[in-house]
């Protein structure tokens, strides 16, 4: 019985080693093919390396976004400087642009006024609260200014020296017509001579008030506007705007004349003081 098991064994054995030896033999023999046994061991290395290399190639892919991220953040930042850069250039070639324009208006004006003795000077404040009443510029009395001297901003009368300093003015504005003392005597240039007194301001349509005008005056719109010289401090010939509406007092006894300003009152940034006594003097 126990040879019996021994034989068996050994023809196990037998078979096993001639199986190993074919399998060998045709390995040998057939060249440039894969055997079983590489297949399998290509096919576990595979398989491995899927399994393996997706959770890698997920945590590459989530760290390679991650920088994506960090340099298109970076990437707005700088743009975004980029921009606020343009806009304040763009900002101050604005600002450049509009002072260039009003000095070229104040050039202008005196050239204008060669006939008297101007001083210039600049808006330095102006109160949110009086807005529409007065400003504050940078000539003072150590300039010659004196009050009552008239002011002008681009084309037109804006209004009057009220105060000085040593350093500064304070300016009443043609729109603060509340007391008789402030009112501006003017003249229509029309066919005939016609006198009146700028008097108002109509807040809503920006629009100086001329009043007092005979009934019987001819006036029509787009005349032109001008200091009359009979006011005492203010001299003639010296523009305030032209002539925009032509309408009956609420008594019905004389005529009133809207007018649109020659200057923008909101918009006051450099200025022209007019000194009359130049002018008396030369005459």
């Amino acid at each position: 019985m126990n040879q019996f098991f021994t034989n068996k064994k050994m023809i196990v054995l037998l078979v096993s080693v001639i199986l190993f030896v074919s399998l060998l033999s045709l390995s040998l023999t057939q060249s440039g093919s894969v055997t079983f046994i590489q297949q399998f061991t290509n096919d576990i290395t595979a398989v491995t390396g899927r399994v393996f290399s997706k959770p890698v190639n997920a945590v590459s892919d989530v760290f390679g976004s991650i920088n994506k991220l960090q340099d298109t953040f970076e990437e707005n930042q700088r743009l975004k400087k980029e921009i606020d850069s343009i806009y304040e250039t763009q900002a101050e070639v604005a600002v450049l642009r509009d002072e260039n324009e009003r000095m070229q208006e104040e050039l202008e004006l005196k050239s204008s006024l060669k006939d008297f003795q101007t001083i210039s000077g600049t808006v330095i404040s102006r109160n949110p609260d009086s807005w529409v009443d007065q400003v504050i510029i940078d000539r003072g009395e150590q300039d010659g200014l004196e009050k009552g001297m008239s002011v002008m901003s681009s084309n037109g009368l804006i209004g009057r020296i009220s105060e000085t300093d040593p350093t500064s003015s304070k300016v009443v504005l043609l729109t603060n017509l509340e007391g008789s003392s402030n009112q501006v005597s003017a003249e229509i240039l029309s066919k005939e001579v016609i006198n009146g007194l700028i008097t108002g301001y109509d807040t809503d349509t920006n629009r100086l008030i001329m009043t007092q005008i005979t009934s019987t005056a001819e006036i029509s719109e787009g005349e032109q506007v001008i200091t009359s010289g009979l006011g005492g401090s203010i001299p003639r010939s010296l523009v305030i705007g032209t002539v925009d509406e032509v309408s009956m007092d609420d008594h019905g006894l004389a005529q009133q004349v809207y007018l649109n300003p020659a200057t923008d009152f909101e918009h006051i940034r450099y200025v022209t003081v007019i000194d009359r006594s130049a002018e008396s003097g030369e005459e």
